[in-house]
């Protein structure tokens, strides 16, 4: 519900008929006479496959609107890094007139700017290329907006922008990160789309390592993202570039699942993980096996949170990784049902309940072909993490310890957390 609080009395008012579903980062217009917010005209959560759109109303709450309807865009679509702070928060702000709106978009890994009307027509990008662009404040006079720029092989820096009718203009004013990158062999991703088994297209990125030369192969890393309603994409990734420096060709796409390629590519696996997202992953290493720069039996695979439970599902179901690491892990759905901080809701998400119709989440659940695994393992977990209990990684210790196939837990106290691989 929306309701307007009078300051000096403490007088609520219910605004009334806006649509039932979420409504988050509700913004003021400037002259007072408009609420926007990100949200949908549905009982799901902010957690969804849906795309969260754009609605405005009356300061009264009457003429509520979505202003998004006519594109694909999900107002939650961010793009994946491990140096710069992620949000999953919609981030939304008025223009001076109070005409249009300026919101983030997260697109084929980018992330930009765009300016939508107020009537929900002529919605456009303000900002363009192979960047993720964070928007921050307005100056007072509405001209001048704060952006945060990142690249994949340049660490993120604070840029300012006029804001025209068209096209935003970022102009970069500080230089924290030039000397570190100086003094590194940083390395910009090729992009390139691997179709999969039913002729999706899954946007792939590829890292090669410094002195990588034609002719020669190279063990190969291919990792995966968490969420999973995320996206890899066009920013700075430390990790990803530590590998490259080690010698490793590194790997990474956005499989179904993932947002920022509309509403039907994110749907694909709702109440059905290991389906459409396994089939792209598998078409991912096929085409990893097909490249002549790639020592095919050299080839490693590795992801945190939801990349952990598809490490697993991987490596359950092929035996094409010489390695793997699985990170903050799911491995059974149905225990972690009752015991993540994310409860899963019967009938929400996966269909059934965990108590008593658990069938389609112990069908998803890697734990179930832990039988089938001989890869080499090595499980990082924190005792504190309170997405994925610390007990999804304990059931895939087991499993393979009984089982006799190398693994090694490390094992983090509960001082961490699900987030410590990205805040330490």
């Amino acid at each position: 519900d929306l309701v307007k609080i009078d300051v000096a009395s403490g007088r609520l008012t219910p605004l009334k008929n806006l649509p039932k579903g979420p409504k988050t980062n509700i913004q003021w217009s400037p002259n007072g006479k408009y609420l926007a917010w990100a949200g949908r005209d549905s009982d799901d959560g902010p957690y969804s496959t849906r795309n969260l759109d754009l609605w405005t109303c009356d300061a009264s709450g009457r003429n509520a609107r979505c202003l998004t309807k006519n594109t694909d865009w999900c107002l939650m679509a961010c793009v994946l890094s491990d140096t710069a702070d992620v949000s999953f928060a919609p981030n939304l702000q008025w223009s001076h007139d109070s005409k249009r709106v300026l919101v983030s978009i997260g697109w084929h890994g980018q992330s930009h700017i765009a300016s939508i009307p107020r009537n929900g027509k002529g919605a456009r990008m303000l900002t363009e290329g192979r960047a993720v662009i964070s928007p921050g404040n307005c100056s007072r006079d509405g001209k001048t907006i704060a952006m945060m720029l990142d690249q994949p092989a340049t660490l993120p820096e604070i840029h300012v922008g006029r804001i025209g009718a068209t096209k935003i203009t970022p102009r970069r004013i500080t230089s924290f990160n030039d000397a570190y990158l100086a003094s590194r062999s940083i390395r910009t991703p090729s992009v390139r789309w691997v179709r999969s088994t039913d002729g999706t297209r899954v946007q792939t990125w590829m890292i090669t390592p410094p002195g990588y030369r034609k002719g020669r192969t190279y063990p190969a890393i291919l990792e995966i993202h968490g969420g999973p309603h995320a996206q890899y994409g066009e920013s700075f990734f430390h990790e990803f570039q530590v590998l490259a420096s080690a010698g490793y060709i590194v790997i990474y796409s956005n499989p179904r699942g993932s947002k920022g390629y509309g509403e039907d590519h994110t749907s694909a696996i709702h109440g059905s993980w290991g389906g459409k997202d396994w089939e792209d992953i598998r078409s991912v290493t096929d085409w990893m096996k097909k490249q002549s720069s790639i020592n095919t039996k050299r080839m490693g695979v590795m992801g945190g949170s939801y990349g952990g439970y598809m490490t697993l599902w991987v490596i359950g179901h092929t035996n094409d990784f010489a390695g793997a690491i699985t990170d903050r892990c799911v491995s059974n759905l149905v225990s972690m049902g009752g015991n993540s901080d994310f409860v899963d809701v019967p009938d929400m998400y996966f269909p059934g309940a965990f108590w008593d119709c658990p069938d389609q989440m112990w069908h998803s659940s890697p734990i179930r072909t832990m039988g089938n695994v001989e890869t080499p393992t090595l499980i990082i977990h924190s005792e504190g993490d309170l997405r994925c209990n610390v007990e999804q990684a304990d059931q895939v210790f087991a499993a393979l310890q009984i089982r006799k196939v190398p693994c090694t837990f490390v094992r983090y106290p509960r001082e961490t957390s699900h987030g410590m691989s990205r805040n330490g």
